[in-house]
């Protein structure tokens, strides 16, 4: 089988490293993939580009189909509102796509794409790239019912992605992570957000209900002093911390026997003291200050997330499988994320911030 002949659509901060990543796929592995072509608006970049990978370089999608040269498959990292026009000519070119996060700018493109791709039989990708980080491979490896998760991701000030805003931006990596990790419908949303420098929201905070029960709070910026990518979730007697930057994770479990020695003195405090008191001075664990807890360090080997992701898109084109994040899944992330703007719109309008 020759290798798979791919293009990027978009060369901007996000493509130059899908340009970078299947260039080094290349080389590694000849016989899987090869980078064909690029297209990007900007004459300033096809002309570096091409000369730094040595393909050719054009200025619209049709230019490069208009070529005729074959292609089995492209990334879409054009600005969100161009997505589904891009990613449509792609796929009725016959191309399969990795469509950069959000999957849409609205939920009847997503819409359109997916019937598409199922028409034409074609693999439909999301790059929502935090999935394929080693610390949430190796977290869903843990999960036992978790109750309440807490994300924060914090950035500093970049203009490069203002034509949405921070929920869109940032915010949409913990909402698909959390929704994968629940597996539940969405019961309710609470959200706030405000415009600081841009025309959009850059701060938000958001909590929502999952029918399961569980309840997980969100927090994103991109106007912080300082970059954050951390999400901490709890389940019955455990809870996993997780930090994305990292990619570490740390689980702090209870001793079942504490718990079972605690309830049984509930009900007196000077019985439970002492009971504490006792079980600490028995089994002190250095790892945490409070008895009958321990720190564990998962044993994770890093990672690049983008490469991982494009590996996955491109076994799925090569077995005709569904990617770790499907279309679907992209679909469902972006449907919670317009959710929570209108939220915040609804929050905006009721506080006389309009």
């Amino acid at each position: 089988m020759p290798p798979l002949r791919v293009a990027v659509i978009g060369t901007g901060a996000f493509g130059r490293n899908h340009l970078r990543v299947y260039r080094e796929l290349e080389a590694a592995h000849p016989g899987l993939v090869q980078l064909a072509a690029f297209v990007d608006t900007d004459e300033q970049r096809r002309t570096l580009y091409a000369s730094q990978y040595n393909i050719p370089a054009f200025a619209t999608v049709n230019e490069l189909l208009d070529t005729g040269l074959q292609l089995d498959a492209a990334s879409v990292c054009v600005p969100t509102i161009h997505h589904a026009a891009v990613a449509e000519l792609l796929l009725l070119s016959g191309i399969d796509v990795l469509i950069e996060k959000p999957f849409a700018a609205t939920l009847a493109e997503a819409d359109h794409l997916l019937s598409l791709a199922r028409e034409r039989d074609r693999i439909l990708a999301v790059g929502h790239l935090e999935r394929f980080n080693p610390a949430v491979t190796a977290t869903l490896a843990a999960l036992n019912k978790p109750m309440f998760f807490e994300a924060h991701r914090l950035s500093i000030f970049t203009p490069r992605s203002l034509d949405v805003d921070v929920v869109l931006d940032l915010m949409i990596h913990d909402l698909d992570i959390v929704l994968s990790l629940t597996n539940s419908p969405v019961y309710e949303v609470r959200a706030v957000g405000i415009p600081i420098l841009s025309q959009k929201a850059d701060i938000a905070n958001v909590r929502v209900e999952f029918e399961s029960g569980c309840v997980a709070n969100f927090t994103a910026s991109r106007i912080s002093t300082e970059q954050v990518r951390k999400l901490r979730l709890f389940q019955p007697h455990q809870y996993l911390s997780l930090d994305f930057a990292r990619q570490e994770l740390l689980s702090i479990d209870v001793d079942p026997r504490l718990v079972a020695g605690l309830a049984a003195v509930a009900d007196d405090p000077q019985l439970a003291a002492q009971f504490f008191a006792q079980a600490s001075a028995a089994s002190p664990d250095p790892s945490h200050p409070t008895a009958g807890f321990s720190l564990t360090k998962a044993d994770i080997p890093k990672g690049e997330p983008l490469l991982l992701e494009i590996e996955d898109f491109l076994q799925a084109i090569k077995n005709r499988t569904p990617p770790r994040v499907s279309g679907e899944a992209g679909r469902a992330a972006l449907a919670l994320a317009l959710d929570i703007n209108d939220h915040i719109a609804a929050h905006t309008h009721r506080a006389g911030l309009a």
